[in-house]
């Protein structure tokens, strides 16, 4: 007898993080993204339990792109016994290359000072997962292009399209059987004037539809040219203070340093102020991308393939080693320190925080989403008081919000994206969103398109057979 098929939502359900969709038929098993949890501790640890299936029992894995909220459970996986390829775009393999060995190395990095400071509620603690485990996992990366159609498991076939959201990003179109059911997941959509990268491409005709809502409930503001960043860094120069900004390794650190190069070209930046990017995982990344600028690669704006360098900053200085990087804990002269993680929940910029957020002079740039329960989140909410490294540090710094700079689409971009859908699906499932942004944005989809718009809950089935069959 056979079954319906069955989608499973694994993650992405009250929150930004973990993405993670089972598709389940009579003959396969197929994960559409396999991320890891981050934020509050309750949903930290949910990395910690045993998928509803064994990982062994999963023909393939599908990723829509590289940030570690999509990608980074994949080691996890591998090492539990999943044995099958795991698809992605050649942008998204790219990155990946850089962000899971890294994810890694920090696992191990955090195991270690919790064991060696005593405050881990596990002893010994261990790492999610190791470095070697994240090189084991990359041997299983298959390439897809977008607009071809793939057979990825016994009955399974999926097609990638553009996303617009970082190099590779892609919204994954999957169908069962030959002329069967049709289900399309967004991933994470780009906004129309990302200053890099082409717009997302329409969603395709689906039966049932997923769609991210980060930004949800919100708008973007209108791009005011840089004008908000270059502000904030004078005035923080003028005090004598350094600039430090938390930013995503992948795509934001490349969007930072591209506006950085329009303002010291217009004169807008102060002369002279020494900028490090203190992450080897976004110098790493911004090798990619100008790699994929050399080629032409599609996902590149026309305009951008034409610019001899990205970057054109005459004081960037990229830190590599441990030291160069504990060196910046304390500027000696105003500075503007790029570091990762871009919600502070880890990586080095924790430690800058912790020696720059007391001093009045300073100023903290918040240029990405920051969800809840990160230490981000925490300083855009007005936090005087942060505990990082296993003690609480006086928050006397500027805390500045730019999100200009957001790589996201707006309530406003996802619903026109759902709306250019070539025909009303079945169901559209709000997904990747905290619970007021993904509410509002299935009340829009509701009210504006009469289509059913439904936020599914962590753990729910739901059949994704059509209704007449």
């Amino acid at each position: 007898m056979t079954t319906a098929p069955i989608l499973q939502f694994l993650g992405a359900t009250g929150t930004v993080t973990g993405s993670k969709f089972l598709v389940s038929t009579d003959e396969a098993r197929v994960l559409v993204d396999c991320g890891l949890y981050q934020g509050v501790r309750e949903l930290r640890e949910r990395n910690w339990e045993d998928l509803p299936c064994s990982p062994r029992d999963i023909d393939a894995v599908v990723i829509s792109h590289a940030h570690v909220d999509h990608c980074g459970y994949v080691p996890r996986l591998v090492a539990a016994g999943f044995a099958g390829p795991i698809y992605a775009t050649r942008g998204t393999a790219e990155l990946a290359g850089i962000v899971l060995p890294d994810c890694g190395h920090l696992n191990e990095e955090e195991a270690e000072h919790r064991n060696r400071r005593g405050f881990s509620r596990h002893v010994p603690t261990l790492p999610l997962y190791t470095e070697d485990d994240a090189h084991a996992a990359l041997a299983q990366f298959r390439l897809l292009d977008h607009g071809v159609r793939t057979r990825v498991a016994p009955g399974v076939s999926v097609m990638m399209h553009r996303a617009g959201h970082i190099l590779g990003a892609a919204s994954v179109e999957l169908q069962i059987g030959a002329g069967g059911p049709v289900v399309a997941f967004s991933g994470d959509l780009g906004r129309q004037e990302h200053p890099l990268l082409c717009p997302p491409d329409p969603p395709p005709a689906a039966d049932i539809l997923l769609v991210e809502s980060t930004y949800g409930d919100r708008r973007h503001p209108a791009p005011d040219g840089g004008e908000a960043l270059a502000t904030a860094i004078s005035s923080t120069v003028r005090r004598g203070g350094s600039v430090v900004i938390p930013a995503f390794a992948v795509d934001r650190t490349e969007v930072l340093l591209h506006q950085l190069t329009l303002l010291a070209r217009s004169g807008r930046l102060p002369a002279g102020v020494p900028i490090y990017v203190d992450s080897p995982m976004a110098l790493a990344a911004l090798d990619v991308y100008r790699d994929a600028i050399a080629r032409h690669d599609p996902d590149v704006r026309p305009e951008i393939r034409e610019i001899a360098d990205l970057i054109d900053l005459p004081e960037l200085r990229g830190v590599r080693d441990v030291e160069g990087s504990k060196a910046l804990n304390n500027p000696t002269t105003p500075s503007i320190i790029i570091s990762a993680a871009g919600m502070a929940s880890g990586g080095r910029v924790v430690h800058h925080l912790a020696h720059m957020l007391p001093d009045p002079a300073n100023t903290v740039l918040l240029v990405g989403y920051q969800a809840v329960g990160t230490r981000g989140r925490q300083l855009l909410d007005g936090a005087t008081e942060l505990k990082m490294l296993g003690r609480y540090v006086r928050v006397r710094a500027q805390i500045v919000d730019l999100p200009t700079f957001s790589v996201h689409a707006d309530a406003d971009e996802l619903l026109a994206w759902v709306g250019s859908a070539p025909h009303a699906p079945d169901a559209v499932y709000v997904v990747h969103g905290e619970p007021a942004a993904a509410a509002a944005l299935a009340g829009a989809i509701n009210r504006t398109l009469s289509w059913t718009a439904v936020v599914p809950r962590y753990g729910e089935k739901v059949r994704i057979d059509r209704p007449d069959s």
